[in-house]
């Protein structure tokens, strides 16, 4: 029996397949102006776009969302001001689009080059972050793609509000709508259908918890770029800078400790613990951090709760941090290759010799050394957005922006050859 909602997703998948075409044929001048128009619409419409919000938070209230669910949720005056910002870093950034990465010249006269293209029609599944509508509706626009979006119902209002920004600006520079989609049903079947549409849909990209990726990953008949956990490390070697370490530990849990780039495992070198570890830990139980630690942890935080075996390589997405002490970086290396998601992973140290050796060994899609894991992002990295994470190895990794959304195709020029 068919749902009330395949008709109308038919149609979309229709128009989204039919925009694909003009969408990779826009100038970087008229993709520049529709974006920098967003950009203004953002700024403009604050007001109705919080009133949309506020339905999303209050439900997300009644139906008992967490803290760090509810914040991933909230929008502010600030966070649709750099919601805005980010659309015009994205206007502003080159235009990948018909670049030639390399071209070549083959013995028999043959011209070769090789040319950067869209992908076509993306689909980008999502949960509670508004601001990934507009950050993904953004980078497909930029690199020529057309996007349907599927956000979470918790935030079906504030989607839908944004949505309507960009195709209202599309209207007045007389662009095909399709251009950029949002998926009107809430139900999840509609996931399930969307995921078998491989004849329409080119690429998947799923954004949120580990049961949403996976289960996207077991369904599709569409390639998917994913990743399943962020289980981010600091380790704070020995020869730290101990204030550094301080600042930089407490920003990667505390900043935002329910996205995927926060810290969740510290480890700390034996030789420094003692002093160390009081430090942090004080300034964490103030910012209501739970610490689950391992025995010597524990006897440096007496307050700390003894930690589980599962609670190294668990993604809490909370004020929840878990805390080992190793006698050093080979350990904390071994710890990061066993327990972690090869998202990102950082060394506190003035020891550049300890530096380089975590860089080489620790194979995560961004490793860092003296930053904050927090740094792991789109917009900071100068992407202007982020297309999601991806902590596999074929096609993209890391954060993904313009590049990440692209092709190519071969160009070849001759003069009347044929092969023998």
């Amino acid at each position: 029996m068919k749902k009330s909602w395949e008709k109308s997703i038919l149609v979309m998948l229709k128009r989204a397949r039919e925009a694909s075409g003009p969408a990779s044929q826009l100038s970087s001048k008229v993709k520049s102006k529709i974006l920098k128009d967003v950009a203004a619409r953002l700024k403009k419409e604050t007001s109705s776009i919080l009133r949309e919000n506020s339905k999303d938070l209050k439900e997300a209230r009644q139906n008992g969302l967490s803290s760090a669910m509810i914040d991933r949720l909230t929008l502010t005056k600030q966070r649709i001001a750099d919601m805005a910002k980010g659309v015009e870093a994205v206007a502003a950034l080159p235009d990948p689009i018909g670049k030639v990465t390399s071209s070549w010249k083959r013995p028999n006269g043959l011209r070769i080059s090789r040319v950067v293209v869209p992908l076509g029609v993306i689909l980008i599944i999502y949960e509670s972050r508004p601001n990934v509508t507009v950050e993904c509706a953004s980078l497909c626009l930029k690199s020529g793609n057309t996007v349907i979006l599927r956000g979470g119902r918790e935030a079906f209002y504030s989607n839908r509000a944004l949505v309507k920004i960009f195709t209202d600006v599309l209207k007045t520079h007389h662009l095909p709508e399709g251009c950029v989609s949002f998926v009107q049903t809430t139900d999840r079947d509609a996931v399930d259908f969307l995921l078998k549409r491989d004849q329409d849909i080119h690429l998947v990209i799923p954004r949120g918890g580990e049961a949403l990726i996976r289960k996207v990953a077991e369904i599709s008949r569409i390639p998917v770029i994913k990743h399943y956990q962020g289980i981010c490390h600091v380790y704070v070697d020995e020869k730290a800078d101990l204030k550094k370490a301080l600042n930089i530990a407490y920003n990667a849990k505390m900043q935002r400790p329910g996205v995927c780039n926060a810290m969740e495992t510290l480890l700390v070198h034996e030789k420094i613990a003692g002093r160390f570890l009081p430090l942090l830990g004080e300034k964490l139980r103030e910012g209501g951090c739970e610490i689950r630690g391992d025995q010597k942890t524990c006897q440096a935080l007496p307050w700390a709760k003894n930690a589980q075996a599962n609670d190294y390589g668990h993604e809490f997405l909370d004020k929840i941090l878990a805390i080992k002490v190793v006698p050093g970086l080979e350990e904390a290396i071994e710890h990061i290759q066993r327990f972690g998601s090869q998202h990102t992973d950082a060394i506190v140290t003035k020891n550049r010799r300890s530096a380089d050796i975590f860089k080489k060994q620790v194979d995560s899609s961004s490793v860092m050394v003296n930053a904050s894991t927090r740094f792991s992002d789109g917009f900071q990295y100068g992407f202007g957005a982020e297309i999601g994470i991806s902590t596999d190895k074929i096609h993209a990794r890391g954060p993904m922006g313009l590049e990440g959304l692209t092709s190519y195709k071969y160009l070849v020029e001759g003069h009347g050859q044929v092969r023998s």
